[in-house]
């Protein structure tokens, strides 16, 4: 098996497995694609996910758009901008050596926060912070998740999903953007991520009659567990190289 199929075979597995717990919960596809992926091709990281991190929101926006809390979202682009350009200059000035260890921490360090569940008020200035975090960690490393989820923890399912969903559209459009003039986002990545959206339909289409079936709480612990595997994993493999 050739390196480039061994990428597109277990880092699909990991994309459509991601985008089932994302369909289901609102967030996921990242924490546990981008650490596999980057274990796996680290050059084409974090391109290819943020291609993937487009795609998925507009299948959920397609069916709960008018569930979006416009007002929080306002708010969280307003950080992520800023937080985008700092996760920017983490890409360039960072190797590639130090960018997977970086990746690994901040997976584990989002499995803990998320494990913990603690309570976060939800005003402007919690969401406009959560944008920041996420503009950091999901330009560097394709990982924007988990500081809005906390967020809105607390908020409705249909409510979670929907606002989850046009941030992280509009975040991954706009790490793309950046990424690209900052001179980091090969056409290898945009080749690899585009591959990957065949996983992420498969996953997000079985992710809808699953919603309705599984106990979301449990969905929830295998997310955290298999994320904080790979990161491991990655931060192995890593000191290993």
């Amino acid at each position: 098996m050739t390196h480039e199929v061994l990428v597109l075979v277990v880092g699909g597995a990991a994309v459509l497995a991601g985008a089932v717990v994302q369909g289901s919960v609102g967030f996921g596809l990242g924490l546990v694609g981008v650490p596999v992926l980057t274990m796996l091709d680290p050059g084409v990281m974090p391109g290819a996910m943020q291609v993937v991190n487009m795609t998925l929101p507009l299948f959920t926006l397609a069916a709960e758009w008018r569930r979006v809390d416009w007002r929080g979202l306002g708010f969280a682009l307003l950080g992520r901008l800023p937080g985008s350009v700092v996760g920017a200059f983490i890409v360039v000035y960072v190797s590639i050596h130090a960018l997977s260890v970086f990746v690994a921490v901040m997976v584990l360090a989002a499995v803990g926060l998320t494990a913990q569940a603690f309570s976060v008020p939800r005003n402007g200035a919690t969401i406009t912070s959560a944008g920041f975090l996420s503009g950091v960690t999901g330009t560097a490393t394709g990982i924007g998740g988990p500081p809005l989820a906390l967020v809105y923890q607390n908020a409705r399912g249909p409510q979670i999903r929907a606002t989850l969903a046009m941030f992280f559209f509009l975040s991954a459009a706009q790490s793309i953007a950046v990424l690209a003039l900052v001179d980091r986002l090969p056409m290898r990545a945009l080749a690899t991520g585009g591959a990957l959206v065949v996983p992420m339909i498969l996953g997000f289409a079985l992710s809808g009659p699953l919603r309705r079936h599984l106990d979301q709480g449990r969905v929830r612990v295998a997310v955290l567990v298999v994320a904080a595997a790979s990161a491991l994993g990655l931060l192995v493999v890593t000191a290993l190289a």
